[in-house]
């Protein structure tokens, strides 16, 4: 697969209306268990190098399908070198704090694979279509409504790009994915989960609340695509209305992504390895 046709680096105008939620790229099943395969080997790799740190991060509409790709994609991870983090709205603790240090605190260490479940992003999406929000604060700047201007997003759009540009001098990679889904499919999701009783845990009324605000979340989200991806960061816009084409592409993707940083079991010394011959003679000998 051509990672390119899903790759945004910034190089042009997002028009979202005019990204196409479904794809005619269909991955076979042999392809996709040769890529999650290939997937979970690369992650024991970097378990055990311990050199790289991941970050995944995952956004996108209510409904777009987040919590069921990580059930697919990761669940054959080590869970010792991984994680899932949902970013829930800030406490009160978090807002004493600069904004990306609720995001500090949850970064992987060297071996980890941290997935992100909605993520730093949402303060330049959320804030965006309710900026009232922001007032209040103590933010520098900010005492009202007139403060809360397209130059503070540019700020924030500034700091993020340069946040992960940061991380990876400090050997964190982040791959963004951005699933991408129509209104009507959002719709055909919320009504299953209000049809199905066993699809009604699920439903908050809320999401019906932001849904009143599609448009603007999808200027939102056009914005912040523009204005953070970067060619040693871009984002994957995945056509998500449906469930096992957008799982399968991620995969193949994460999967290019980490071939790439081509992780390597640690090698050990000659020395090493005769001590390690002895200690075995011994243990089938029974003499330890």
């Amino acid at each position: 697969m051509d990672k390119t046709v899903y790759q945004y680096t910034g190089d042009q105008p997002v028009d979202l209306t005019q990204w196409a939620t479904t794809t005619d790229t269909r991955i076979k099943t042999a392809q996709r268990n040769a890529d999650l395969e290939t997937l979970h080997d690369l992650q024991r790799r970097l378990y055990a190098q311990k050199q790289t740190g991941v970050v995944i991060i995952l956004q996108g509409m209510d409904t777009a399908g987040k919590d069921g790709l990580i059930r697919h994609v990761f669940s054959g991870f080590n869970p010792a070198g991984t994680s899932v983090v949902s970013f829930k709205q800030p406490t009160s603790v978090d807002l004493q704090h600069d904004f990306l240090w609720r995001i500090n605190r949850q970064l992987p260490a060297r071996g980890e694979i941290r997935i992100f479940n909605r993520s730093q992003y949402e303060d330049v999406l959320i804030s965006r279509v309710h900026p009232e929000i922001l007032v209040g604060q103590h933010l520098p700047g900010v005492q009202s409504m007139a403060d809360v201007t397209d130059k503070f997003f540019e700020r924030r759009y500034h700091d993020l790009r340069h946040f992960e540009t940061y991380l990876r001098h400090q050997g964190i990679m982040t791959y963004k994915f951005f699933l991408h889904i129509s209104q009507q499919e959002q719709t055909a999701r919320l009504e299953r989960r209000l049809a199905l009783p066993e699809k009604n845990w699920k439903f908050s009324t809320s999401d019906l609340k932001e849904r009143q605000f599609w448009a603007a979340y999808q200027t939102a989200y056009a914005q912040m695509l523009e204005h953070t991806a970067t060619a040693k960061n871009p984002w994957y816009i995945i056509p998500a209305d449906d469930k096992p084409t957008a799982r399968r592409l991620v995969t193949a993707i994460l999967t290019q992504e980490l071939s790439q940083l081509d992780p390597q079991y640690p090698q050990v010394t000659a020395d090493q390895q005769a001590h390690f011959q002895q200690l075995l003679q011994q243990l089938r000998k029974g003499q330890i």
